[in-house]
């Protein structure tokens, strides 16, 4: 019999290790911080010995940690082939693909019917979250993560830029910087924000314009109400060019100036044990095609925007 501490505490500790990061950990299995640092406590009480040193910002591995890493990690690895492997044989079943809540709603759906048209014995389940879904927990399959990665033990291709510039309703006859001192600017909350996120106050400091004090704004938490806010003349949204591209090809939205803020890319992302695996793979060579018919983002009866 073999005596081993629980599963969940190995598993919690091998990626910590493999990332040198409790928060990443929990990204990649879909916890909280915490709930890998009690997993990797009751490993290391388990074991009567640290298994790694905090420090203020990282963690860095004890020589018993060292010690223990190498063996789980392989063996989770040997643990993931094999399950691909026998998926790989049986052929059909569904894949599950993450990705935003935004992306999933205006980007995917409405290419939905492309890929069951293309791989009707593929099942294609999508997996809404703004929430990190771990792609080795098993959770999901594939996932669209929108980053400047890298993304350890995945493989990733870039599928689309992300290009971001004033989007509104033709109804608001905005056809200058200046017409937008006349309407709401809408907002939606990313999770992270960093120095060059694209928000309003980076994109008025590119347009050499003051940013004007706040006031009749409208804050919303998903990326997608904010563009059917926009779409419905409330306002006007600084958006993600790839995700409102069909409503500017019907003209629905109109983008009337730049400039445009160049983002992070959009990859197709999918753990390393299932590189092999032909249903997932079609999935990712469908998102890479429909991402290269999207190379230049349609405009409607307006100029495609250039950068001031």
């Amino acid at each position: 019999m073999r005596k081993l501490p629980p599963l969940a505490a190995l598993r919690a500790f091998e990626a910590a290790a493999r990332h040198l990061s409790f928060k990443r950990a929990a990204e990649e299995l879909g916890v909280t911080p915490t709930a890998i640092s009690h997993q990797v406590r009751l490993l290391e009480g388990t074991l009567g010995q640290a298994l790694f040193e905090r420090r203020t910002r990282h963690v860095v591995l004890t020589p018993q940690g060292q010690a223990l890493y190498p063996a789980l990690h392989d063996s989770f690895d040997a643990m993931a082939e094999a399950v691909a492997g026998i998926r790989a044989r049986t052929g059909g079943g569904t894949v599950t693909l993450t990705a935003t809540m935004s992306f999933t709603s205006k980007w995917l759906v409405p290419r939905v019917a492309r890929f069951r048209a293309r791989f009707p014995e593929i099942g294609l389940r999508l997996l809404a979250s703004d929430d990190v879904i771990g792609l080795g927990a098993g959770a999901a399959d594939i996932a669209v993560r929108y980053g400047p990665g890298p993304y350890p033990g995945c493989l990733s291709e870039a599928l689309l830029q992300g290009r971001f510039a004033p989007v509104c309703s033709p109804r608001l006859e905005i056809r200058e910087p200046a017409d937008l001192h006349r309407h709401p600017l809408i907002h939606f909350e990313w999770r992270h924000q960093e120095a060059d996120t694209p928000l309003w106050p980076r994109w008025f400091a590119e347009a050499g314009l003051p940013y004007r004090a706040a006031g009749g704004e409208i804050v919303f938490s998903d990326e997608a109400h904010a563009i059917q806010a926009a779409a419905a003349a409330q306002g006007v949204v600084l958006a993600c060019l790839p995700l409102v591209a069909e409503e500017l090809a019907s003209g629905v939205l109109v983008c009337p100036f730049g400039p445009v803020l160049v983002g992070h890319s959009f990859q197709a992302v999918l753990p390393v044990h299932l590189a092999k695996d032909e249903r997932v793979q079609a999935v990712r060579a469908w998102l890479v095609e429909e991402a290269a018919a999207l190379a230049r983002p349609p405009t409607a009866s307006r100029r495609q925007p250039e950068p001031m």
